[in-house]
């Protein structure tokens, strides 16, 4: 941790450098406040959605669906988190109901002329993106009684840069629920 304004603060986690508005595949995590169990129970190895774990779902959903340069690769909702491959592409040329798993490789990037990080959330940034979507959620998961529901502030996110990381990420999202017992998000519930 670092002082600004003789005040601690954590330092950033993303890539310095890298604009998060540019093309790529991105690993995210998002869990909930405390890493309470808002979103569901896994029952016999897999996941079995409350009406909170509905409204991320269909609010995942519709992301690809608001932003055109947006879609979504693999993705679960887990009891107290989600994990998604969320790619931007602005130059997909897919429509909306188009299968995207045949989509090319990674974006090939050479990181050398990297542009200084910019000052605050851009818009269209995976940042922005996600922000938008915990912010619906959270009105729509807190209007149906869920008052105390809440994220942690910030969220995980990796950049995918190998085909071989889309297949490991892909495999670690579908096999979630099967290790919930062993995962380090699980609180003993």
């Amino acid at each position: 941790m670092t002082l600004f304004k003789g005040k601690y603060r954590n330092e950033s986690a993303r890539l310095r450098g890298w604009d998060y508005r540019w093309d790529g595949w991105y690993f995210i995590t998002i869990c909930t406040q405390y890493r309470r169990c808002w979103f569901g129970d896994i029952i016999d190895k897999t996941m079995r959605l409350s009406i909170a774990g509905h409204i991320v779902r269909d609010e995942l959903l519709k992301t690809p669906l608001i932003r055109s340069s947006v879609w979504l690769d693999e993705w679960i909702i887990m009891p107290n988190h989600l994990h998604a491959i969320m790619v931007i592409n602005h130059d997909n040329g897919v429509g909306v109901g188009t299968s995207r798993r045949d989509v090319p490789t990674p974006v090939q990037w050479d990181i050398s002329p990297m542009q200084p990080m910019p000052p605050r959330l851009q818009s269209a940034s995976l940042g922005a993106i996600v922000n938008q979507c915990k912010s619906i959620c959270t009105k729509r998961i807190r209007a149906v009684g869920y008052v105390d529901f809440a994220w942690q502030p910030r969220f995980h996110d990796s950049i995918l840069r190998t085909p071989e990381a889309i297949a490991r990420v892909r495999s670690y999202i579908r096999q979630n629920p099967r290790h919930w017992e062993q995962d380090a998000l699980f609180n003993g519930r």
